[in-house]
């Protein structure tokens, strides 16, 4: 089954445990194949949910051989030279390498249904200034060389920003890939090993809300868990921002 839904909608994501000393920590994987990978990085990708995480900080572990390390190198150049792309109709008229990181993550942020606020963007911007902003510097810097962008010094202006219909095809790419984010909440309560507590665990880290279940919510939470969730999305961080 897990093979099947993988081929419908990747990634599939799964829990890895660790052994059982003290600290030992649990890992959340996204498996995909190197084909569904490398379209997810391109500009065919069907949703964003690889590029809204490869334009950040990665670190690549392990690869098997050379060839295969070269591919995913690539798509992951390629995925945050195409920021650019999608991140183009939410830039203001004036903006620097911190200013595009900042922006790309409030899109991404914004095209996927999330327990935390605005402050999640600026944490995540702290914790990643020195080695993303450097390369979005670079990107634009190359842009501008290329006369796609006009460099001001150390800040930017795109010359000729989308029109109505550039900006209506964005629109419409994230609501397709909220869409399919959300969709993808069915497959983790398949494959994601006790998803109901990596849930509530997450909502509690992020959002700093305690959801409290009975025993018959936790039991049958498809049935009574409802109420509680559908109040919690209509009052999350991410919505009140």
């Amino acid at each position: 089954m897990a093979a099947l839904l993988n081929r419908i909608l990747p990634p599939n994501v799964i829990a890895v445990a660790g052994d059982a000393r003290p600290h030992s920590v649990r890992a959340k994987c996204a498996i995909l194949s190197l084909q569904d990978f490398l379209r997810a990085c391109s500009a065919g990708a069907k949703d964003h949910f690889v590029q809204g995480r490869l334009f950040q900080q990665a670190q690549l572990a392990w690869t098997r051989d050379a060839a295969s390390r070269a591919a995913v190198v690539n798509a992951i150049v390629d995925a945050r030279a195409r920021s650019f792309d999608w991140g183009r109709a939410y830039l203001p008229p004036r903006f620097d390498a911190e200013t595009y990181c900042r922006v790309l993550l409030e899109t991404c942020f914004a095209a996927e249904i999330r327990p935390e606020g605005p402050e999640r963007i600026q944490a995540l911007l702290d914790a990643q200034r020195t080695t993303i902003v450097p390369v979005y510097a670079g990107l634009l810097q190359w842009l501008a060389d290329n006369r796609i962008l006009v460099s001001h010094g150390g800040e930017y202006v795109d010359p000729h920003p989308p029109a109505r219909w550039p900006r209506l095809r964005s629109a419409l790419y994230f609501r397709r890939s909220k869409v399919r984010a959300t969709a993808r909440w069915i497959k983790y309560v398949a494959l994601y090993d006790d998803w109901l507590e990596y849930v509530l665990q997450k909502v509690a880290r992020r959002s700093g809300a305690t959801i409290e279940l009975t025993e018959r919510e936790r039991r049958w939470p498809f049935i009574f868990l409802w109420p509680k969730a559908l109040r919690f999305l209509r009052s999350r961080p991410q919505r009140r921002s």
